[in-house]
């Protein structure tokens, strides 16, 4: 029966909502709707879902966060609220204004199905910046959707094939970008958007989306801000600060990510300076110093009153998780962050349900080093004549990598440059760039050549490339920076960050929300010039104004680490033999995907020392571990 369908399918997402679980079905149409909840306001069963609306013609299904629905109650008629659910506010505001009004004034993140009784019609709603997950696709003549791909498995009509045009894309960025997914004809809802289905659906037509927000055409129509240094630093503090007491507001604890960077530290000191009592604050530490940024976090939590966890990891505590990860990510997901992401929800979710972040600071104010010497060294080549710039490139190109990363063993200790041969080669691969455009493709991807690896793949388009050439693209020679700021936030930051951070935060049921993705501070970051952002060299000079008011310089001011673990070395030892066994010859020519002989020399490579392939290596071996779960791989 339909019911008993859909809660197997709810039972594969139960981790994403453990506290109650409920199907709602309609027999005229067939559908059914499913729901798991992770109860963060409203605790009692006026919270539940699914939801049907006041009037009785609207029936929900929502994953995710209203933030200002307190403030959207104010603009409704009074209708003897049932609870304080946001779940509510969301269904009542749509009997009242219909969905393209509602979204329009939503704060928030959500992902929700939402079905009209009256007109028959189903719509998938996703969130402006992509924070929640949607999936959809038909198989058969099933129309299935759900927030995690492992929940459309146990349909009936389940008969999923790889897309192998999918899986290039995925070795080239370190995960499938959307709209795609790993399956062919399954797809992921492009954030701002909805589709909409009724019984005029074409069945095995891919639904077009609807876009209530463009993050291109809110980019390109800000006006430049005109504000002074003060002006413009006070006004980010105070749109933050609102964001992040907007976000503080639930009816479970709430605690915050602190890894000792910019961002976190400055979302951590600007809750602690909204509230009454000491925050939770929560990191995650490694033995290995390089990648250790836990003492930082430890000094900035003492420096500003936090309650503050932290957890030194082993790595054998963090090898232990890598087996989970494919169950987690249910697509090939290779950002390794991933595994310090999981590990510091689960610690987190001890003692708090909702967690702050400070993800987007870097692509909204311009903090990662791409930004800041990709362009620097591409200009530069341009300033010499074509003829200077060839020869240059030929020569920094006239030996392989290989040959000229062994000849640090042959210098100074001081003068020593590791991997100096793959920086050069990535050096003439950018100076040989004809713009901007291709300099950022080189330094976003893993493997900018993937075709070649994955037999028989086909380059495909992603939306984050579309939404660029559509509105910002409209000269090839646009060489700004904030032009790939922009390609970050739609493509990076919602198929690579995003998904990190909502499966591995949800994979221990701990909802997690980024106050930097409040709209209204993306759009205000959006208006500031270059300079208030990069600047002397330091990308987000304006976070770093506001955070020197709340934390001591000396405390911030390092070079930037990320959220790293020491891949490299556990490849070559730890790891090594889970690896061996993935990439061997024979599994792989079973598998008719990937090119064996690549896959194989890097791998040897690796191993040497005489290559770092660790991010490389880390998409293939994810792929592999993902592949090895699958039931039935067509």
């Amino acid at each position: 029966s339909p019911v008993s369908i859909v809660k197997k399918m709810v039972e594969q997402i139960r981790h994403r909502g453990p506290d109650r679980q409920s199907v709602w079905t309609e027999d005229e149409t067939g559908l059914a709707l499913g729901h798991a909840r992770l109860s963060i306001v409203e605790l009692s069963k006026h919270g539940d879902q699914p939801m049907t609306s006041p009037s009785g013609r609207f029936v929900i299904v929502y994953n995710g966060e209203i933030y200002n629905h307190f403030e959207i109650r104010k603009q409704l008629p009074s209708i003897g609220w049932q609870g304080t659910s946001d779940t509510e506010t969301l269904l009542t505001a749509i009997d009242v204004w219909g969905l393209e009004h509602t979204v329009q004034k939503l704060v928030g993140m959500f992902a929700f199905a939402l079905f009209d009784k009256q007109s028959k019609r189903l719509f998938l709603v996703r969130d402006r910046f992509g924070e929640k997950p949607i999936y959809y696709g038909w198989q058969r003549d099933a129309f299935l959707f759900a927030s995690d791909l492992n929940a459309l498995a146990p349909h009936p009509a389940w008969q999923p094939e790889l897309c192998r045009d999918a899986l290039s894309s995925y070795m080239k960025f370190g995960y499938v970008p959307t709209p795609w997914t790993i399956w062919k004809d399954i797809f992921k809802l492009p954030p701002g958007s909805w589709i909409e289905l009724s019984s005029q659906t074409v069945k095995q037509e891919r639904p077009e989306p609807h876009f209530y927000w463009r993050s291109g055409s809110e980019w390109k129509s800000k006006k430049k801000t005109q504000l002074s240094d003060e002006e413009a630093i006070e006004q980010v503090e105070y749109t933050l600060k609102k964001a992040i007491s907007d976000q503080m507001h639930a009816d479970v604890p709430v605690g915050v990510f602190l890894s000792g960077g910019i961002d976190s530290s400055l979302v951590t000191a600007l809750m602690q300076s909204l509230s009454t009592q000491q925050v939770n604050s929560f990191s995650i530490g490694f033995s290995e110093n390089s990648f250790n940024e836990a003492p930082y976090a430890k000094a900035i939590a003492r420096n500003l009153g936090t309650a503050h966890t932290e957890y030194y990891l082993s790595s054998q505590e963090t090898l232990e998780v890598i087996p989970s990860l494919a169950e987690i990510y249910s697509e090939p997901f290779a950002d390794s962050s991933q595994i310090p992401a999981y590990l510091v929800s689960k610690l987190a979710k001890g003692d708090v349900t909702v967690c702050l972040s400070g993800d987007a600071g870097d692509e909204l104010f311009g903090g990662y080093n791409r930004y800041n010497w990709g362009p620097r060294v591409w200009q530069s080549g341009q300033k010499l004549p074509t003829s200077v710039r060839t020869s240059l490139c030929a020569a920094m190109q006239a030996f392989s990598p290989t040959t000229l990363n062994n000849l640090h063993r042959f210098m100074p200790r001081q003068l020593a440059v590791p991997m100096i041969g793959d920086q050069l080669h990535k050096i003439a691969s950018i100076l040989n760039c004809t713009d901007l455009n291709d300099v950022y493709e080189i330094l976003i991807s893993t493997d900018y050549r993937s075709e070649q690896i994955v037999k028989g793949a086909q380059p495909i388009s992603t939306w984050a490339d579309e939404e660029y050439f559509r509105y910002l693209n409209f000269s090839r020679q646009t060489n700004d920076v904030n032009n790939m700021m922009f390609r970050d936030t739609v493509g990076y930051l919602c198929d690579d960050i995003l998904t990190k951070v909502d499966r591995a935060s949800m994979a221990t049921s701990l909802e997690t929300r980024i106050p930097m993705l409040d709209h209204r501070v993306a759009k205000l970051a959006w208006s500031l010039p270059n300079h208030m952002k990069i600047r002397n060299g330091n990308g987000k000079w304006i976070l770093r104004q506001i955070l020197h008011k709340h934390v001591p310089e000396h405390l911030i001011d390092r070079p930037k680490q990320g959220f790293a673990i020491p891949l490299g070395n556990w490849l070559r030892g730890p790891l090594q033999d889970w690896a061996e066994d993935l990439l061997n010859t024979h599994r792989l020519s079973q598998q008719g995907l990937f090119d064996e002989k690549i896959v194989q020399r890097k791998w040897q490579e690796h191993l040497s020392g005489q290559r770092n392939w660790q991010n490389w290596l880390w998409s293939a071996l994810m792929f592999q571990q993902w592949h090895a779960k699958q039931g039935r791989l067509a």
